[in-house]
């Protein structure tokens, strides 16, 4: 690569204020919020538009340079970490709301879109976006759809993934696609449901058409406060095994508790060792008994207090309790390893009993804070990274605990993403042929494997190695010429995007062409 040419070709792109190559600066961008690798990128670029995103990496496939998408940097798993350095394409400047279509409650947006302004622009026409990430006020839609990450009010309305109707892509040549036409439940292959949480590594996202839903008449919110942890974690699986279905059921044990009491001033009594965070929403009439019945099966499984959000400002609070719990635990520990991981609800009880012998085995102590309506687990193991072989001790609980969910027939993220953190343990849900399959689409997108390169995929099976095992097992058919037919035939019926923008030819051709290295 010719690296003055090239940074003077993207200051032409996209304008020199908008190119970072300070060595300094570049170090902001070199991890997102896990920080277990960091990589510096060789530079970074700040486009505003499609158009600019595209010329940007058809100049970085001329140059063979690899691309990474990064929004807020907020992400749990490095997926916005430059492994291979190369170029970084933020999207700090693409956050502007382009069309809503309350009719059709959809939005379409840029992928910078904060996730917590997009609902308050939307709060002044009555409608919300429900998936909302415990970052929301500081991730971005784009990063919400490369990790199709979660959050507390997933129970009930589901993943990002569940509310995302097409995305506006650009390939690896710098052609532009649409997955979707922005209605749900499209004819053919799912091109959109493959790209969210593909951590992009298919393509970058420049739009997306969004689900909208009405903001709820009435909300309601409880804090249940239980002596142990195990009785807290049965009365979720008994809540939803009665028939409810709340909106959110959020845990926090005794050292969340502890966290939070201190930075929110919450009054909890000392014999509290776990917190039930229950929330309830629909029309006003019939609320406040299917309430009054979820705490009544609170009270049964042994709860110590019952305290009603009764205000907009208490439930604020409560849920500002909860939502920055993370950032609260500076407060009991210097440093910690969040573990993102899923497990059947009715195993929590078992799971966490589990989990605590585990710290006990480690020496160290391991707080939980988790979206227990899901079976969502986020285990924070609490160490001091300064001091011995404290963090060696904190990877190994980590370990320990996500072969521990696999186990209990859980999988190893629930809205994390697999990205960079986790893509080592891969193997442990999925053989050889699984991956063969992914790694097969994977490179019909992703010949030139410059996007996002070092992802999802295990060291020790890169997806090109991943294919060409699959052909030697299965033969030619079963390698990606197959799914490159297929998802050529998808392209040219997905060219009819939203405002005509691409030739149906044009699209078959591109993805002809990436597949030619069949």
């Amino acid at each position: 690569m010719n690296h003055i040419a090239f940074i003077q070709a993207l200051e032409k792109i996209v304008g020199k204020k908008y190119v970072v190559q300070d060595k300094a600066a570049l170090m902001l961008y070199e991890a997102d919020g896990c920080i277990m690798e960091t990589h510096a990128p060789d530079v970074v670029i700040m486009p505003n538009s499609t158009e600019q995103v595209a010329a940007a990496i058809k100049l970085a496939r001329e140059h063979g340079v690899p691309v990474t998408a990064r929004g807020s940097g907020t992400g749990l798993s490095g997926g916005s970490t430059p492994v291979f350095g190369g170029l970084v394409i933020t999207t700090t400047r693409m956050n502007r709301v382009l069309e809503l279509d309350t009719r059709n409650n959809r939005v379409r947006v840029q992928p910078g879109v904060i996730n917590f302004e997009l609902s308050q622009y939307l709060m002044s026409y009555g409608y919300h976006f429900a998936a909302d990430p415990s970052s929301q006020k500081a991730c971005t839609i784009g990063g919400n759809i490369a990790m199709n990450s979660g959050g507390p009010h997933c129970v009930k309305y589901g993943v990002t993934g569940s509310h995302v109707l097409g995305l506006q892509l650009v390939l690896e040549d710098g052609s532009v696609m649409w997955t979707g036409d922005g209605t749900p439940d499209g004819i053919g292959y799912d091109l959109t449901g493959v790209n969210v949480g593909a951590a992009g590594g298919f393509g970058f996202v420049t739009e997306a058409w969004l689900r909208i839903m009405r903001v709820p008449e009435s909300v309601r919110v409880v804090l249940a406060l239980f002596p142990e942890i195990r009785p807290a974690a049965e009365t979720v699986s008994e809540i939803i095994s009665s028939g409810f279905l709340p909106t959110a059921m959020e845990m926090m044990d005794k050292w969340v508790i502890k966290a939070v009491n201190n930075a929110y001033k919450l009054g909890i009594p000392d014999e509290a060792k776990a917190a039930l965070i229950i929330e309830v929403d629909g029309v006003d009439e019939g609320l406040d008994g299917l309430l009054a019945e979820i705490v009544g099966v609170c009270k049964k499984n042994g709860a110590l207090e019952i305290r009603p959000a009764k205000t907009p400002e208490e439930q604020t609070q409560a849920w500002a309790a909860r939502k920055n719990a993370f950032g609260a635990m500076g407060r009991v520990a210097r440093s910690y390893y969040l573990v993102d991981t899923v497990v059947p609800r009715t195993k929590l009880p078992a799971v966490l009993d589990q989990v605590q012998k585990i710290s006990e085995k480690y020496d160290l102590p391991v707080a939980n804070v988790f979206h227990a309506g899901d079976g969502n687990l986020h285990p924070l193991v609490l160490y001091d990274r300064t001091r011995g072989d404290e963090d060696e001790r904190a990877h190994k609980i980590a370990t320990e605990v996500m072969q521990l969910c696999v186990a209990m027939g859980g999988v190893i993220s629930g809205e994390h993403g697999v990205a960079l953190e986790k893509k080592n343990y891969m193997p442990a849900l999925y053989d050889t042929n699984d991956l063969g399959a992914m790694a097969a689409l994977h490179e019909c997108f992703n010949a030139s494997k410059m996007f996002n390169p070092g992802k999802t995929f295990p060291d020790t099976c890169p997806p090109g190695a991943l294919v060409a095992q699959r052909r030697r097992t299965f033969g030619d058919e079963a390698g990606a010429q197959s799914v490159v037919v297929g998802l050529a035939a998808a392209l040219v019926n997905r060219a009819h995007a939203p405002h005509g923008h691409h030739d149906q030819q044009q699209a078959l051709d591109s993805v002809v062409k990436q597949g030619a290295w069949v």
